[in-house]
C-alpha cells in the first residue's frame, strides 16, 4: 500500500472508553476551554491559545499538516459521555524517514485517570503496523513525571536531555527525549494496568 493512499482521511481508532477520531475545524470551540487553560498546557506550551479564533487557525494548521501528510491529529472523545477530553497528534510526521513525535493534551478533568495507557494502547499498533513507523519520539518537560512513568511503563527508552529548550516567561525547562523502535515494539510485552 503507497503511503499516499494510506493517509487520505485519518482513521477512528477505539478503545475500551475513549473513540479516537479526526480533528475537524468544529472541534475548536471544545478544544479551547482545555487548550487555553494554563494549567493543563503548562508541560506543553508557556503561551496556550488565547481566543477561540487561534484555536480554529491551530486546527486548520493540523488539518493542513495532515493534508501534507506531516502530521495525523485526533480528538480523544468519552463514548460514555460523548465529549471531547482530550487531542492526541502523531506530528513531525516523515514517511520517508518513517519516524513521529506523539504529542497529546488530556483535560485537567482526566488526567491521572489512564486515559493516555488506552491511547498508547492503539496508537501503538497503528504507528509501527498500519503506517509502519521505525521511530516514534516523546519529548516531555523534565517535571512532567506522569508522561515520564508512562513513557516508561510502555518501554520507551530515554536518549537524553536537551538543556534550556523551552522558556515560559520566568525560566527554561529541559526536554527528556524518549524514543522506541519498530524492533523494540515488536519485542515489547503488553504492559500492566
Amino acid at each position: 500500500m503507497q503511503h499516499s493512499q494510506l493517509l487520505t482521511e485519518i482513521p477512528v481508532l477505539e478503545t475500551e472508553r475513549f473513540t479516537l477520531r479526526g480533528v475537524t475545524p468544529n472541534d475548536a470551540t471544545k478544544l479551547f476551554p482545555m487548550m487555553s487553560n494554563k494549567e493543563t498546557m503548562k508541560f506543553i506550551t508557556p503561551d496556550p491559545v488565547k481566543s477561540e479564533a487561534d484555536m480554529q487557525e491551530v486546527v486548520t494548521n493540523y488539518l493542513t499538516k495532515f493534508k501534507d501528510q506531516k502530521e495525523i491529529p485526533w480528538v480523544i472523545i468519552n463514548k460514555e459521555t460523548d465529549e471531547i477530553i482530550g487531542q492526541f497528534r502523531l506530528h513531525k510526521l516523515h514517511l520517508w524517514h518513517r519516524k513521529a513525535e506523539m504529542g497529546a493534551v488530556v483535560g485537567e478533568a482526566f488526567q491521572q485517570k489512564g486515559v493516555m495507557t488506552e491511547v498508547l494502547q492503539v496508537i501503538l499498533p497503528f504507528a509501527f503496523e498500519t503506517l509502519n513507523l521505525n521511530r516514534l519520539v516523546g519529548d516531555i518537560f523534565a517535571e512532567n513525571d506522569g508522561s515520564r512513568k508512562l513513557l516508561e511503563k510502555f518501554g520507551f527508552t530515554k536518549e537524553g536531555v536537551l538543556r534550556d529548550t523551552d522558556f515560559d516567561g520566568e525560566r527554561y525547562h529541559d526536554t527528556v527525549v524518549y524514543s522506541m523502535l519498530k524492533k523494540e515494539y515488536l519485542n515489547k510485552i503488553t504492559p500492566l494496568e
